[in-house]
């Protein structure tokens, strides 16, 4: 995913790119964060994974998540932002909050930068992309 900025002489981009982004075809929650990152001026680009062909199990989302410093997860409204840094959430916990009922990675989940967004929640994603 990357997002063209113009600098300060408007007329030169930069790109700006999200790291890694799973979101599983046919899910109309991933239709629905891809289109609002459109919406937004965001690309998919080649870092895309499709959820169905390759699923990531409780161990390795675990060793995924705590590669980063915040974990912002959704489910439904419920929003819960979480800074890993501190020893306050345990695995269990966070396995809970990135897990779905099938025992795999919840999609749509994307990285940027330090933080992993699991979910999806327009004001959520506004916050993490800072727009």
């Amino acid at each position: 995913v990357t997002r063209g900025l113009p600098f300060s002489s408007g007329s030169t981009f930069m790109t700006q790119k999200l790291d890694w982004i799973y979101f599983r075809k046919g899910c109309n929650t991933c239709k629905k964060a891809q289109a609002f990152l459109a919406g937004l001026g965001w690309e998919l680009g080649e870092h895309v994974i499709n959820a169905t062909k390759e699923r990531i199990d409780g161990p390795s989302a675990l060793v995924l998540a705590k590669k980063h410093q915040r974990l912002v997860s959704i489910k439904g409204k419920l929003v819960n932002d979480i800074d890993l840094r501190k020893p306050v959430v345990s695995d269990d916990e966070i396995l809970h909050l990135i897990m779905g009922p099938t025992g795999n990675l919840r999609a749509p989940t994307f990285r940027h930068g330090k933080t992993l967004v699991v979910g999806y929640h327009e004001a959520a994603y506004k916050d993490v992309l800072e727009v």
